[in-house]
């Protein structure tokens, strides 16, 4: 998510990439960092700023935090699922403003969607910076830290839930007799004209499905399965236990 984020500002021009650092302690990651980002300092060793945004695993950031307690710096952002404001702030100083994110990797391309939440300190300065930050490579909205999980289950795992079922799509069309690449291709584009049209039209999920399932039609059979099999209820439980996860990792 992390080389998502930094992708995506590159791409948009948020910043020139000599203005951004990264900095990543991991050898190999840092090699292959430095040279697909030549004109970005990316370094293994922690430096001075007054700006940082944490893209690490929930269980890195006591350590991590530990470390930017001596730098003492204006605004700390984690995108790490599940680890609240709260105490992410009780590891920094106490004048260190905090605002936690949770964005999705279609930020690589400007097509993110990251919900944003203050911390106690935050200030609208803050949050706007933060936003600038977000809305350069995608949409943003800013909620009540307790709906973080939610969005954690909804979006910030969303993709995967997209390319899982452009995987089995595909093993479908192989399965009833195309070629491999024809179905591939079928299928990638399917999902990115449907998806442009639910985001483009303005009209619901509901009626775009009602506009092509037509009455004893092969949409319809389709449909009718996925009812009969509870494809609803399998989608809401799956959403719900990755928002679970998502608070078991910040507790």
């Amino acid at each position: 998510m992390g080389e998502a984020l930094l992708a995506g500002l590159i791409e948009s021009k948020w910043a020139e990439p000599e203005d951004m650092s990264v900095i990543e302690p991991d050898e190999n990651r840092l090699k292959e960092l430095q040279a697909k980002y030549k004109e970005t300092i990316i370094s293994a060793e922690l430096f001075e700023s007054t700006h940082f945004l944490l893209a690490v695993k929930p269980q890195t950031i006591p350590v991590i935090c530990s470390k930017l307690n001596k730098i003492k710096p204006k605004l700390v952002i984690s995108i790490a699922a599940g680890v609240t404001t709260k105490s992410i702030e009780s590891y920094l100083p106490v004048e260190t403003s905090v605002v936690r994110v949770m964005p999705n990797t279609p930020a690589m391309i400007g097509e993110g969607m990251a919900a944003i939440a203050s911390g106690s300190h935050a200030s609208k300065e803050d949050l706007d910076w933060t936003s600038s930050i977000l809305s350069s490579v995608g949409e943003v909205v800013i909620v009540e830290e307790s709906m973080l999980d939610a969005v954690t289950g909804l979006s910030g795992s969303g993709p995967a839930y997209l390319f899982f079922l452009a995987e089995a799509m595909i093993a479908a069309g192989v399965e009833n007799g195309l070629d491999p690449s024809v179905a591939d291709l079928l299928t990638r584009q399917t999902l990115l004209g449907a998806s442009s049209l639910l985001s483009k039209s303005g009209v619901t999920p509901s009626e775009l499905r009602a506009s092509v399932t037509s009455p004893n039609g092969t949409t319809a059979a389709a449909i009718g399965y996925l009812e009969k099999e509870k494809f609803v209820t399998i989608m809401s439980a799956a959403i719900a236990e990755a928002t679970q996860r998502s608070k078991e990792l910040g507790s």
